[in-house]
């Protein structure tokens, strides 16, 4: 009789676990998912500010990148 009671100690134990288990899985599912969209989100908005630069500089008046005629 100890021994099947031991069982059913070590089971509920290990479900337990595995409860805990499958929550931070999901949490970290969740974090995940959300700094993935926040790093797309980001490396479109670096793509359209480079675009926005190289267009300022195409026409921005002037020598573009020449060094002041003191060097």
């Amino acid at each position: 009789m100890n021994e099947i009671k031991a069982l059913g100690e070590r089971i509920d134990a290990l479900e337990a676990r595995l409860a805990y288990q499958d929550d931070t899985i999901e949490t970290l599912n969740e974090t995940i998912t959300a700094q993935w969209k926040q790093i797309d989100a980001l490396t479109r908005h670096i793509s359209e500010l480079r675009d926005r630069l190289q267009e300022a500089e195409a026409n921005a008046p002037g020598p573009a990148n020449e060094r002041p005629p003191h060097y």
